[in-house]
């Protein structure tokens, strides 16, 4: 799982990172290459910040500081009520105010009703973080899941393992 979401987390962050583009010289000819500018700091680009969804979260965020070694990590607890499968806040660490120009990574293994990593989005946003500053990684997806994510918030990028295509009776992939 840590492997998994450490590959996750690099595909994620692409596109956030200072890149340079240039010519190599291969053993068959010259190629065009992109790859992460050495000159620029990834931790004075952009403030980025980790924020498992415990506790399964924490294994997937695992190796995130081996991918951007400058993250700060906040966490979010809930629990599912059973009956309802309605999520439950039990634990909030996120500060009131991030950083102007913050880029966060939102980390849950399993995406199954959605209601979680809704109510995650939603206090993410509630402390002004736009669908921009917003990637969601997890290992595995329910596309009742990513509806319920793209209904509300359009364009909300996530990066996943494996889509799986219902969930069961109890909510789960």
């Amino acid at each position: 799982m840590a492997e998994l979401g450490r590959l996750l987390m690099y595909e994620a962050s692409r596109d956030w990172l200072p890149t340079v583009t240039g010519e190599i010289q291969s053993p068959m000819s010259v190629a065009s290459v992109e790859f992460i500018d050495p000159r620029e700091p990834v931790a004075v680009t952009t403030a980025s910040f980790i924020v498992p969804i415990l506790r399964a979260g924490l294994a997937l965020a695992e190796h995130a500081s081996s991918i951007l070694p400058a993250t700060k990590t906040y966490h979010l607890g809930f629990s599912r009520d059973e009956e309802t499968l309605l999520p439950a806040l039990y634990l909030n660490k996120l500060p009131d105010i991030f950083p102007e120009g913050s880029r966060i990574f939102v980390v849950d293994p399993m995406l199954a009703t959605g209601g979680t990593i809704v109510a995650a989005v939603n206090l993410l946003k509630e402390r002004g973080i736009g669908n921009q500053q917003i990637k969601v990684i997890c290992a595995v997806a329910a596309l009742p899941a990513l509806q319920k994510l793209s209904e509300n918030f359009p364009g909300l990028p996530v990066y996943i393992g494996i889509i799986d295509p219902t969930v069961n009776d109890k909510g789960s992939v």
